[in-house]
């Protein structure tokens, strides 16, 4: 006896068009930005222009890791240790956070989230000129320690962990350990760490990408060439006389590649993560 394919899972003509269609937007701009760094000046500024890539990238590559005054390859190294000190912070930050204010009663509990919470509103730039007085009474302009501090919690990861805690982990559950004579950092440490994994993996995704696409605060702090980020750097790919296109889109794709690599391998965990916690059953 066959089953029927419920309706709302049956997929037509038009659902695949759409997916089509977006992935499409989504791809193309990466794609425009390999055929401008491997085309010469003159086949880019072509009407209409060149769709197809040429055979200079390589070329192109070789001349934005040369480029004088850059330091690309320090620059994608110093992005690199900020990133993943900055993710592997805010997970376990948020997650002692989070855990505090989902699973233990203390006095206030509920206007402190409330305060966290509401800080969430407050535009980042707000808060610029205080936290560079801060960072430089703590002599950490022109350093990665003066990226990496301001942003070892956020709002954003305390509440989501918060959420993703007190949807995951039944009271039954810590309450049962907790007869058996378990400590609370025991209780943390041994059973709600391991339940959120997948939560902390994609809450320490994003904070990395955050960190790798930052440019404000990095053009603000950082001086020295040698200390640049990603995102600095690439400002300072600019030939002395005229433009080079190919050079900049060259620097632009490079700085992207490492992400796009990073979601081959983690895109299904990434989905997964999020989607954890969605449904409480």
């Amino acid at each position: 006896m066959t089953t029927r394919t419920p309706r709302w899972r049956r997929t037509s003509p038009v659902s695949y068009f759409l997916l089509a269609t977006i992935t499409f937007l989504s791809i193309f701009p990466f794609y425009w930005m390999f055929v401008v760094a491997s085309n010469t000046n003159a086949e880019i500024s072509k009407s209409p222009p060149s769709l197809v890539p040429g055979g200079r990238f390589l070329i192109v590559a070789k001349k934005v890791m040369n480029a004088e005054g850059v330091f690309f390859n320090s620059a994608l190294l110093n992005t690199f240790i900020v990133g993943i000190s900055i993710a592997l912070a805010q997970v376990m930050f948020s997650a002692v956070a989070g855990f505090a204010f989902a699973k233990l009663d203390f006095k206030g509990r509920k206007s402190f989230i409330l305060f966290v919470v509401g800080t969430m509103m407050l535009p980042s730039q707000l808060g610029i000129i205080p936290l560079f007085m801060l960072i430089k009474n703590l002599h950490m302009i022109d350093s990665l320690l003066g990226l990496i501090v301001p942003a070892l919690v956020t709002a954003f990861g305390v509440f989501w962990m918060r959420q993703i805690i007190d949807a995951q982990i039944p009271n039954e559950l810590l309450e049962a350990a907790s007869i058996d004579g378990a400590s609370v950092p025991r209780i943390f440490f041994s059973i709600v760490l391991p339940i959120i994994r997948q939560s902390s993996f994609v809450l320490g995704l994003f904070a990395f990408l955050a960190a790798w696409n930052d440019y404000l605060w990095p053009t603000i702090i950082l001086q020295s060439p040698k200390h640049f980020t990603l995102q600095v750097a690439l400002t300072q790919l600019k030939p002395m006389y005229g433009l080079d296109y190919a050079l900049q889109m060259g620097g632009a794709f490079l700085a992207t590649a490492p992400l796009l690599i990073l979601f081959i391998f983690v895109g299904r965990r990434l989905v997964s993560g999020v989607m954890d916690g969605a449904v409480k059953g």
